[in-house]
């Protein structure tokens, strides 16, 4: 059964929200820590792949397009780990399995609903509560502390996107690796790197563990997320084997709403699928 959205004034939620409430942001440890050494982690990329290889390669136009790849795919990686990381992935309000807010939304005398003991509200279907974010998340697949947040209906486009940016900089930095340690061996190591021999090995060795492991990580996270917006299904309910109370979407739907219509905006973290306005088996508040 489908409810259309009903939309009720209320005094704005704070929690989970920074910056006067303009921002979603977890205030956990753990996940902030997860979060800067992500960061870390490209920007090391970055210097080995343009400081080490790129720049003082005598091959100029091998360094252009190389480097403009690189570039745009990190540029790609960084904002949609920000975009995953600072979107609301789809909160239940807080508090709002009242009387009088069950009056409001339209639920009728009889009419079976599922609420949340933990942070008071009404769950709408699919939606999980999470400990983290202490809050239940629509269509919630999983908490990630990589991005310090919650991979939910909102913000499941944004965090496939990180996962494919970071397998591709991940495989583009392995090809690189091996082109500029083949260019050393020929050159015994003269003149292939500002650094000393030494150096540049170590430096070459740690990119490549890095770039390998995350390749790895990112490749599985991505066929993940894609198996489970295929047969729409997230995560959490395949893990929980938890039987399809819903009327499950057509691969095509479902993949369109993640993604929105087809179009190059797809591969933008910049864009915004278009909002759904209708949801099943419960009336959405804000």
């Amino acid at each position: 059964m489908e409810f259309e959205y009903t939309v009720l004034r209320k005094e704005a939620d704070m929690h989970n929200r920074c910056c006067g409430g303009l921002v979603w942001c977890i205030k956990d440890i753990c996940g902030i820590m997860c979060a800067a050494l992500t960061w870390i982690l490209i920007l090391y990329a970055e210097f080995v792949v343009m400081v080490v290889m790129l720049i003082p390669s005598p091959y100029p136009v091998y360094s252009l397009i190389n480097g403009v790849i690189f570039q745009s795919l990190a540029f790609l990686a960084f904002a949609s780990h920000l975009r995953t990381m600072f979107t609301d992935p789809g909160a239940v309000p807080k508090g709002n399995a009242t009387k009088e807010m069950i009056q409001q939304m339209g639920f009728r005398e009889g009419q079976m609903f599922f609420k949340c003991h933990k942070c008071c509200s009404i769950k709408p279907e699919r939606a999980h509560h999470c400990s983290v974010c202490q809050r239940c998340i629509r269509k919630m697949d999983h908490h990630c502390p990589w991005v310090n947040n919650c991979v939910g209906e909102n913000n499941q486009k944004y965090f496939v996107l990180f996962t494919f940016y970071i397998a591709s900089i991940s495989i583009h930095a392995l090809f690189l690796s091996v082109n500029q340690t083949i260019t050393c061996v020929k050159h015994e190591w003269k003149d292939c790197s500002v650094y000393s021999p030494p150096a540049t090995v170590v430096l070459l060795l740690f990119l490549v563990f890095e770039a390998l492991l995350f390749a790895i990580f990112t490749v599985i996270m991505l066929a993940a997320q894609m198996q489970a917006i295929w047969n729409d299904e997230t995560g959490i309910e395949q893990l929980k084997k938890e039987e399809a109370r819903w009327v499950k979407k057509s691969r095509w739907k479902s993949i369109q709403a993640v993604f929105g219509r087809f179009s190059i905006s797809w591969f933008s973290p910049f864009t915004t699928p278009l909002p759904r306005m209708k949801h099943e088996g419960f009336l959405y508040s804000v």
